[in-house]
């Protein structure tokens, strides 16, 4: 179970608290307006934001103090955070290596995560000459190698079409069932939060709330 508690962040003059629970496997959008801080809420989750009080804990563990790569999480960003110089496979490869030389087993392991998603053979392509579906595929599969326990999406999709973005949606719901991952999403599309959630967490005026059913 994920727990924020009593978690205020500040940032300049803009304010955000959240104090509410996540239960495990979990699918939630993260919902309001622009500038409401919902980035902000999954940035202090994976350690990128240092809370002001409170606490992040994830199965009775303080991750507070914990850098961001020693914490149990994966995010995807809006630009899908793929390096251009390297290969679709060698990005993946980073989920297990973190740029270490790579064994036969993890070049296997990442070339079935690339087929999973439906990269067969797109393994030697840089990201420059694929499409944005496919990076986000590659990204995705990422995240499948890392197999940790909470995926935090910062709107990565946002920039393909209706129906690419519904098949990423989709296979964002196949990795977490695989992995039996907590996943907050962040959107401004309601019909993709309908698609997605099984929960929402609304987020205004400095507040997050606890997330609700959908």
């Amino acid at each position: 179970m994920l727990v924020l508690d009593n978690v205020n962040l500040s940032l300049g003059s803009f304010t955000l608290t959240a104090n509410f629970s996540i239960g495990p496997s979990a699918r939630v959008a993260v919902m309001g307006p622009s500038g409401a801080g919902k980035s902000s809420l999954l940035l202090a989750i994976a350690g990128f934001i240092p809370p002001t009080s409170g606490r992040v804990l994830m199965d009775g563990q303080d991750l507070t103090a914990r850098d961001p790569a020693q914490r149990p999480v994966s995010m995807l960003f809006q630009d899908q955070n793929l390096f251009p110089h390297l290969t679709l496979l060698q990005n993946v490869l980073l989920g297990l290596t973190a740029g270490r030389s790579a064994s036969a087993a993890q070049l296997a392991q990442a070339e079935a995560a690339l087929a999973k998603v439906g990269l067969t053979g797109y393994g030697n392509h840089k990201p420059a000459k694929v499409s944005g579906g496919q990076m986000g595929r590659a990204a995705l599969a990422r995240v499948l190698l890392q197999a940790r326990p909470i995926l935090l999406l910062d709107e990565p999709f946002a920039a393909l079409d209706s129906d690419l973005r519904h098949q990423m949606l989709d296979l964002v719901v196949q990795v977490a069932v695989q992995t039996d991952a907590t996943v907050l999403m962040v959107t401004h599309d309601d019909r993709d939060a309908a698609r997605f959630a099984s929960h929402l967490i609304a987020v205004d005026n400095g507040v997050a709330q606890p997330p609700l059913s959908t």
